[in-house]
Formats: structure tokens, sequence, C-alpha cells
């Protein structure tokens, strides 16, 4: 018999065990209290600059630099009290659309606010309910989510996907025993078609395994931790690089709405530095990277990642290379990062 072909679960199930026990250690009251404080650290890190320390308008210093639609008022529980804590969390997990009239299709009920980013590929599920549930705090009410139901679902899945996956690993490794002992006493090579059913299913065991894990792993660790990013080719001919360049220009304000927190001449906001000269101090190949991800390179920066692709990652590189407005006579105060 023929050694036998296993899909490899390197870690999988074994490292499902280590996931089950850190989302199931501590009681409902203390995993409550630590939600709040979490969330509350998370917000004024990553919130408080543009909708300020108690949600209200015009209170966060950044705020008034924003281009419109301003951030809502977080503190007005009429209208806050009209979204559910899901619409909520999709508004901070979603990913960003390109609002310009060439870009994106966005539906009516989709949130596309390039200037409001995206933390989905920041921070964990976790994280991200727990700033939904400080931001209910801000209008006086209380997250009715179950987190904690959630973690428990992710939980059972991934035990139920690993049973799933062990019982079709079995199933097919007898389907093969099977074909080959019949193969040797007909002295022929075996015919791979005899298991070929139990092999895909073990397959499709082993995707929906692998799903499962995923999001019980992205439930409690952010997306991008360990995640470093290649260098990129950035070499070009110039017509193409002028061309990706007015593309990333586009980017640059109508999808990841950079100038919400970073100014060109006398627009934008101040919560990131000026970016009038990064085409002179920059360099394209580490903006690239930064742009892919900002936590990889410095992991307590307020910029979050936002998602880009190689594609759009390069073009607003090229864009980002015209800037290259004079030294100014004095320097310019540091705000943020």
């Amino acid at each position: 018999m023929r050694a036998w072909r296993s899909i490899r679960v390197i870690g999988t199930v074994a490292g499902i065990a280590g996931l089950l026990g850190l989302v199931g250690a501590g009681g409902c009251s203390m995993f409550q209290n630590e939600q709040s404080a979490k969330g509350q650290k998370l917000y004024a890190h990553y919130c408080m600059h543009c909708h300020g320390e108690h949600g209200k308008q015009n209170e966060g210093f950044n705020w008034s630099s924003m281009s419109d639609p301003k951030p809502k008022d977080l503190s007005n529980k009429d209208e806050m009290g009209t979204f559910k804590d899901e619409e909520i969390f999709n508004t901070i997990s979603r990913d960003m659309k390109d609002t310009a009239p060439n870009g994106d299709k966005i539906g009516d009920d989709e949130f596309a606010v390039p200037t409001m980013p995206t933390f989905k590929y920041t921070l964990s599920e976790e994280e991200i309910w727990s700033i939904v549930g400080y931001v209910r705090s801000l209008h006086g009410r209380k997250l009715e989510f179950n987190v904690e139901g959630r973690k428990k679902e992710l939980q059972a899945a991934a035990q139920t996907a690993e049973q799933n996956f062990k019982e079709a690993e079995r199933v097919a490794q007898e389907a093969e025993k099977k074909a080959s002992d019949e193969a040797d006493k007909k002295g022929v090579d075996v015919d791979d078609n005899a298991y070929a059913k139990e092999m895909q299913a073990m397959g499709q065991a082993k995707k929906e395994l692998d799903q499962a894990t995923a999001a019980l792993a992205n439930f409690t660790t952010r997306p991008g931790k360990g995640v470093n990013i290649a260098r990129p080719d950035l070499t070009m001919k110039p017509d193409a690089a002028a061309k990706l360049a007015e593309v990333g220009k586009q980017l640059y304000v109508t999808k990841y709405g950079c100038n919400g927190c970073h100014k060109i001449a006398d627009e934008g906001g101040k919560v990131g530095p000026a970016l009038d000269r990064a085409g002179v101090r920059l360099n394209p190949t580490w903006v690239y990277r930064w742009l892919r991800n900002p936590q990889a390179m410095k992991s307590d920066t307020r910029m979050p990642s936002l998602g880009l692709n190689d594609t759009d990652a390069k073009a607003v590189v090229m864009y980002l290379k015209t800037l290259k407005a004079p030294k100014p006579e004095k320097p310019l105060d540091k705000v943020g990062d």
C-alpha cells in the first residue's frame, strides 16, 4: 500500500485547544469589566482625536480639520439609539469603498465615508466589540450584543469542524486502504477514482476547519500581527507611473480618506504628519510597506491598516512621490503618527 497522502494540518487541530482555553477563561462579569476598560483605552488611542473624549462634535482636536460629513455626535442618544450594535460594529470593521463617481458600487445601506477608517485589518473582533461597547456608554446605553456568546459560538464551530475533519480523514484512509488492497490482489495499479469522493470530502472538511480556526483566532488576535510585507517592485516607465499617480490621487481622498488625518498644503487633518513633501523625504518602498501594514512597522501607531491591496498601495505611493513642496522656513509641528 502506498504511503497515506494525508492533508497536513500543521498546528491547526492542536492550536484549537489553546484557542479554546484562551477564549473560555474568566467569568461573565470579569469579561464585561475587562471589555469596558479595553474599549475605553482603544477609543482614546484610535478615535478620540476625531470624535472627542465624550463623543461630542467639535471636541476632538482633529474634528474641525476634517472634510464633510463630519464625525457623528456619539453622545446623541436619539440618533445613536437608532443604530443596532451590529451596525456600529459593521461600520468600524467594513471594507473601504471608493466613493468617486467612477468608483465602487455602493449599496443604499452601506456606510461609505472615506474619512472614517476601517479597523477590520487592525484590531481583533473582540477589540472592535469593546469599542462598540464604549461608544454605547457615551450616549447612555449598554451593549446588547452577546460578545461572550459569540466566543462560544466560534468555539463550538471550531470543535465541530475539528471532529468532522478527523472523521473525514478516517473515512478517506479506509477508502484508500480498501482500494490499495483490491489492487494488490489483482496485481494492478491503484485506481485513484475508487476513493476520490472520500478524498474530496476530506479536502472540504479541511477547508471548513481552516475557516473555523481562522475565525476563532481572529476573534482574539489582531489580523496583521506578525505579518511582514515584502519589498515591492516599484520600477515602471514614467508614463505608467504618472498614470498610476492619478489613480492614487483619487484613492487618497475618495476611498482611503487619507486627507482626514494628513494635510497637504492648507487642506486635511492634523493627526498624522503633513505630506506636502512626501516625495522628497519619504522612501517609496517604506511607504508601500507602511500602507499595507502600519502596525508591523510601528505597533503603537494610530494609523490603522486600511486593507490596501498591492495595486492600490502602489498607486498611492506613486501619488505621494509627486508631492514635492518647497521646504518650509520653520519646521512643522509633529502632531501625530
